[in-house]
């Protein structure tokens, strides 16, 4: 793949993650090195319990790491204040909401909350990036109806209009297409493609729907127990890299459609 650093946004080091205990380090994976880039939409994936939300809570510092270097912007995450984190990094997470007895308005404003005043005040600058959130994914019909009244579809579209509002550099979601049927977990993650293309931001996910995955990304982060891979889906697929997935027993990858099987 190749790198333009002027157009890094995210870049891992010799990374080493998991966590520390009294007594030991548990290392879930090492000597991770990736470059992701301005404008793309970039999918995290593998196998159930390999590590992804773990690498995703470390590369926004929910988690520090144990070993290695986190670069957002070209510049150290250690380095980044939580306000200037905040104002580079949003983040959709899978945790439900503390209340939903808020508006669709209201919630999407919260994204402006790096950036408004200690009471909370929008400017007329802060209203228009709302509606400009609002707009992009296309909810203008929700946007008075109470969270607690909206489907799980309806309700993700509106944690990705939130993340929007924060107008920053790169959107991390966890997750986002669980508990949705095919169509909506389709619909997300084509709505996280167009976002890319009309908005300029990199979008990084981790999910289970690699087949789509492979389809709608860029690039795309693969865990293995071995390693990380980085790199385009097509040049992944031609390297083998998803074979080495699940044990091949039960599940397949099929190099000429691009997709799982399983096994006869």
């Amino acid at each position: 793949m190749n790198e333009n650093k002027s157009n890094s946004i995210l870049k891992a080091k010799n990374l080493s993650i998991g966590y520390k205990t009294r007594k030991k380090e548990i290392v879930v994976s090492h000597n991770i090195n990736f470059d992701l880039q301005q404008g793309q939409l970039i999918g995290l994936v593998g196998a159930n319990g390999i590590g992804k939300s773990t690498l995703l809570r470390t590369l926004i510092k929910v988690q520090p790491n144990l070993s290695g270097s986190i670069f957002l912007n070209n510049r150290d995450l250690k380095e980044t204040s939580t306000i200037e984190l905040a104002k580079q990094l949003s983040i959709v997470l899978t945790e439900s909401l503390a209340s939903k007895n808020l508006s669709v308005y209201e919630l999407v404003a919260l994204g402006r909350h790096p950036y408004t005043n200690w009471i909370g005040n929008l400017s007329t600058e802060d209203t228009q990036k709302v509606d400009e959130a609002i707009g992009l994914v296309n909810i203008s019909d929700l946007k008075e109806k109470k969270c607690f009244e909206l489907s799980d579809g309806q309700l993700q579209k509106v944690m990705i209009a939130r993340a929007l509002a924060q107008d920053t550099d790169i959107i991390v979601l966890d997750e986002p297409t669980t508990h949705l049927d095919m169509y909506h977990k389709a619909y997300i993650l084509k709505l996280l493609q167009r976002l890319t293309k009309e908005t300029g931001k990199t979008i990084l996910f981790s999910s289970h729907e690699i087949d789509l995955a492979i389809q709608l990304c860029d690039t795309m982060l693969v865990m293995t127990t071995k390693n990380i891979v980085c790199d385009e889906p097509c040049n992944l697929i031609e390297d083998g890299v998803f074979n080495s997935l699940f044990p091949k027993d039960m599940i397949a990858f099929d190099t000429k459609t691009g997709s799982f099987k399983i096994s006869q």
